[in-house]
């Protein structure tokens, strides 16, 4: 099959999900909750640091802007009464086996390494739990599980974060997959397009630097889809 006969034959299928991703609707927070318990209710937050948002390598402007409504997001849920919110957060050692894939970044104790200043600058920021992680797989990483198994009383973990088809997709998938694996039937796993996204590099640019071209918009709606099909609640954004 040539290129041309591939993307006609996929047309439809753009189509249909171009329009489901625009037929998308919100939620209110209290919806959420189960049995209108705040305590029900946790966030999971990935790689919402400077490395990928601000600067070094893989800074990327359009990750940048999920920074305000994740924020909001975090206050509104705050205000509302959640209290679980963990943000893992790539702090890699310097010889990471990962920077055979991607350029070295956020390595520990850089400034590439930190929290976004938004998220530091919230009054209830030492509150939040944090987790270093050295893969692109939140799940892995050492104490993961085991924060997720000290709360039993969370039904709807809401996912934001970086990057849509890699760290995000990951630990949302992993989320759907350990809640379907032990029949955990009330478990959601919820996830606000406004609050994640993924970098851009076109073809023409990344062939000029001999690197790996990644076409954001394509790949942040297929995995969208992706994670819909397989039982993630993918939501416009989600309100007070």
């Amino acid at each position: 099959m040539d290129v041309t006969t591939f993307i006609g034959q996929s047309k439809p299928f753009i189509e249909w999900m171009f329009n489901w991703k625009a037929q998308l609707q919100s939620t209110a927070l209290p919806r959420l909750s189960f049995n209108g318990d705040p305590r029900s209710v946790g966030i999971l937050s990935v790689d919402v640091i400077e490395g990928f948002c601000t600067v070094g390598p893989l800074a990327s402007p359009r990750v940048n802007k999920i920074i305000e409504p994740i924020t909001r997001l975090f206050t509104s849920a705050w205000d509302y009464g959640v209290r679980d919110i963990l943000l893992t957060q790539d702090t890699h050692v310097e010889d990471a086996v990962e920077f055979a894939q991607y350029a070295p970044h956020c390595i520990r104790g850089t400034v590439e390494s930190q929290t976004v200043a938004a998220f530091r600058a919230l009054p209830f920021f030492e509150q939040i739990s944090l987790l270093p992680k050295n893969s692109i797989n939140s799940s892995v990483a050492p104490g993961f599980s085991e924060w997720i198994a000290a709360r039993p009383q969370v039904k709807t973990w809401i996912v934001v974060g970086d990057c849509t088809d890699l760290c995000t997709h990951q630990l949302a998938m992993h989320m759907r997959t350990w809640a379907n694996q032990n029949q955990l039937r009330d478990v959601r796993i919820v996830l606000p397009v406004n609050t994640v996204d993924t970098y851009d590099l076109p073809v023409d640019t990344a062939t000029k630097l001999n690197l790996v071209p990644h076409d954001a918009d394509f790949l942040h709606l297929v995995f969208l889809y992706n994670m819909m099909q397989n039982g993630i609640e993918v939501v416009s954004e989600i309100t007070i």
